[in-house]
């Protein structure tokens, strides 16, 4: 298995990014054939890049109902 990045690095991810690599960490769990330790590592990091992504549409929706809160 390649080494996964330190969670750290997910704050920095724009949605997409985050998005991507959440596909790729669910994928990988989905194969199967990882050992205890990697399928954790895995689920961890998924996790990580599920609540960046989270935080991006949070974030989204705010601005959205800021946007229509101000008269044009």
């Amino acid at each position: 298995m390649t080494e996964q990045k330190p969670a750290a690095d997910i704050q920095a991810l724009s949605y997409e990014e985050a998005r991507e690599q959440l596909i790729a960490v669910v994928g990988k769990l989905e194969a199967g054939g990882a050992s205890l330790e990697e399928s954790l590592a895995l689920w961890e990091r998924g996790e990580a890049l599920a609540a960046r992504c989270e935080e991006w549409l949070e974030g989204a929706r705010k601005r959205l109902a800021a946007a229509r809160d101000q008269p044009l």
